[in-house]
């Protein structure tokens, strides 16, 4: 694989962005979930119990525990550690020199710090992939700061870790589809139920499930190939193989982003995705030159070998696709039908076919990259840099092997014969480090819920027990004329358990009790869960006095037989009563708030008055007056225009420093003239820089001093030569 400096550059700006995204979302609703007077106070996951710091931080490792030495409660230590990595991450994401190992490594921290107390409300895989995605990121960072070292051999074989993470997500996310036994992906019809049934859709899922139902099957048998057998191209050595994989991936995920509101899961998928590329790549993106090399005959003969494959490799893929799934053009109804051409047991004997294999695989292809970065230590000259290369990459390769090894073990969950094979040692070190989320299991959409219509809690208030009144959330599906929001990349977290809770019993989800004594008390922080705008909060003057939750199942509206649109997004019917009217006080609902432990055995501690809960505050109120998607995307926008004006002034000191060698090179004598080599290795140099200077969108001061030294010095060693 040819060299990926700027997607490794890529990927740690795209992940800057999204913890600016994922702590500036969480940040807004802390006081509503995790405050003294929120649904699930977080102080109740951090009891005092007489250990020392290290016990505590060794129990829940979190930097909340903290919090009290300066003077805040856990809803402040939060806002202040939520607040923090969201500064921090905006910094990050606009000045180059800010993503550095380290840096990674604080967010990182503050992020894992919050996940250990969210509770139900933070315990989502893109949570966990953000942390699993988060620490490779570690490895992947250059270490910057004091000093800027630019020989780094090892970076492909970090960078390699975010593509096993990428295969592992998207291939296990592929197969339990089909392992889950759910009728809905057997019978290829899921995304007819799909675009309405996902917890936030956006109006163009009301569009997608208007398409026939012979498009929505052979969208499922994409999803299938996609997903299940194109993350194995992801190590092959062709490099269009990589490429093709790479442009299906975005695909997939850029449409799930147009139909519907997962937060920043798609942008992290596709962040994984840049380890598909290389600077060639992007380079052509950017339509940079890239310099043509003389080919021989072998390598001649090569690249037609590599077509040939390549040719063999879609053609392959495309029979098995037709044989498998039973694709048949029928072309007077110019439609395609398709069907699940092979059983649940021939599923599994092919799962057990390649589960160890593509172990192997990854083996062959990680060894491959720690040999490759083993002989490029060896030929840096000088002994020392050599030396230095080399610890470099034996402590690397060595932390990189440990991550693979230890990700092996939630990976084989998809295969019982696979997982009881691997070595006890590794899932010994997988359990102690697990509660850092090293290394995750994932599978999304494993079954398809709401088949026979999207069920919907809707939560009603009343004054006198006979005029209800429907309290309606900002995001998820409720007045039935409302269009579907386009929220992403915030996640609305109250939203999402909202649609979890409507898939059960409201016992299996004890938060709901907690929420409806909140809204009785007409708590301010809850309500703006709910609604931002109180003047869209129809108990805004005064509590309710009764509250009562219905179960409703929903349904996309259907267009009208002259091709209209109707004027309502939705259609419902009443199923059951979901929660019984309660009121302060009711015995029903202080039973349900003691038997989950709900609620509070000692009194509130006084907030301090001190500068920094009174400037927490302060930020607090101010942050939360705007929706936050507008608040995300305004801060995005700010640091992509920094990054704009950086980009835009280094490019100015690149053609003053061209233009200050063109204009001393024209002053030398003929026989004074650089030899081409010479002049070819420069111009490589000055092309590696322009690359450098284009991805990371400015130079730091360091570079821009060594620059000048350079030019200062050829000046000097022009007048010698004079």
């Amino acid at each position: 694989m040819g060299d990926a400096r700027l997607p490794r550059h890529m990927f740690l700006w795209c992940l800057s962005a999204i913890y600016m995204f994922a702590f500036a979302s969480l940040y807004v609703q802390i006081p509503g979930l995790y405050g003294n007077e929120g649904v699930l106070p977080a102080r109740w996951q951090l009891r005092v119990s007489g250990k020392s710091v290290v016990e505590q931080l060794k129990d829940s490792p979190t930097l909340l525990w903290f919090g009290p030495r300066l003077g805040l409660d856990t809803q402040q230590c939060m806002e202040l550690l939520s607040l923090t990595g969201a500064l921090l991450s905006l910094m990050t994401l606009a000045l180059p020199v800010l993503r550095d190992c380290r840096v990674f490594l604080v967010l990182w921290i503050l992020y894992l710090s919050l996940y250990q107390v969210g509770q139900v409300f933070l315990y989502f895989q893109w949570d966990n992939l953000l942390l699993e995605m988060g620490f490779l990121a570690i490895l992947i960072a250059p270490m910057k700061m004091p000093w800027s070292s630019k020989v780094r051999l090892h970076d492909s074989v970090t960078f390699w870790l975010a593509r096993w993470l990428l295969f592992r997500l998207m291939f296990v996310s592929g197969v339990v589809k089909l392992t889950s036994r759910c009728p809905t992906w057997w019978g290829l019809t899921a995304l007819t139920y799909h675009y309405e049934t996902q917890c936030i859709p956006t109006p163009l899922a009301w569009f997608a499930h208007q398409l026939p139902v012979w498009l929505q099957k052979l969208s499922v048998v994409g999803t299938f190939v996609i997903e299940i057998a194109v993350p194995f191209m992801f190590f092959s050595p062709i490099r269009r193989h990589r490429l093709a994989a790479f442009y299906m991936q975005v695909l997939l995920q850029v449409l799930i982003i147009l139909s519907g509101n997962y937060n920043f899961f798609n942008i992290l998928t596709i962040t994984l995705c840049l380890s598909l590329l290389d600077d060639q790549h992007v380079n052509f993106w950017l339509r940079r030159p890239t310099p043509k090399t003389e080919s021989t005959s072998l390598q001649t003969l090569l690249s037609g070998l590599a077509v040939m494959l390549e040719i063999g490799t879609y053609a392959l893929l495309g029979y098995w696709t037709v044989k498998y799934f039973d694709l048949q053009v029928d072309w007077e109804n110019k439609s395609v039908s398709s069907k699940t051409a092979f059983t649940y047991f021939e599923f599994n004997g092919f799962l057990k076919t390649v589960t160890v294999p593509s172990i192997w695989i990854g083996v062959l292809s990680l060894t491959w990259e720690i040999i490759s970065s083993m002989f490029k230590c060896a030929c840096v000259r000088g002994v020392l840099w050599r030396l230095w290369s080399t610890i470099q990459w034996a402590v690397m390769a060595a932390a990189t092997v440990s991550m693979f090894a230890i990700s092996l073990v939630p990976y084989t969950y998809i295969e019982y014969d696979a997982h009881s094979k691997l070595w006890p040692g590794v899932r010994t070190v997988f359990e102690l480090t697990d509660r850092y989320q090293l290394a995750n299991s994932y599978g999304l959409f494993r079954r398809m819920t709401g088949v026979g219509g999207r069920p919907e809690v809707v939560i009603e208030g009343s004054m006198d027990r006979n005029t209800w009144t429907e309290i309606e959330f900002m995001y998820k599906p409720g007045n039935m004329s409302t269009a579907p929001p386009v929220v992403a990349p915030h996640q609305p977290r109250l939203d999402w358990q909202m649609w979890f809770a409507a898939l059960g019993p409201h016992t299996q989800s004890p938060w709901f009790s907690s929420l409806l004594h909140r809204l009785l008390q007409g708590k301010q922080d809850v309500i703006r869960l709910i609604q931002t705008d109180e003047s869209q909060y129809p108990f805004s003057k005064q509590p309710p006095a009764y509250l009562r939750a219905h179960r409703y199942k929903y349904w996309f509206s259907e267009p009208k037989e002259d091709g209209s649109y109707p004027q309502r997004w939705w259609r419902r019917v009443y199923v059951e009563e979901f929660y019984p009217m309660v009121h302060l006080g009711d015995s029903y609902l202080e039973q349900m708030l003691v038997q989950h432990g709900l609620k509070d055995k000692a009194p509130l501690r006084r907030s301090s008055n001190a500068w920094l809960p009174r400037l927490l505050h302060h930020v607090g109120e101010h942050a939360r007056e705007m929706p936050a998607p507008l608040l995300l995307w305004t801060l995005f926008s700010s640091a992509a225009t920094v990054c704009l004006l950086n980009s835009l002034r280094s490019r100015a000191h690149q053609h003053q420093h061209e233009s200050l060698q063109n204009k001393h090179t024209d002053k030398q004598a003929p026989g004074e003239t650089r030899s081409s080599v010479a002049q070819e290795d420069e111009k490589k140099h000055e092309e590696e820089d322009a690359e450098e200077d284009g991805k990371e969108q400015e130079e730091d001061a360091t570079a821009e001093e060594e620059q000048k030294g350079e030019i200062e010095e050829e000046v000097d060693s022009l007048r010698k030569r004079k």
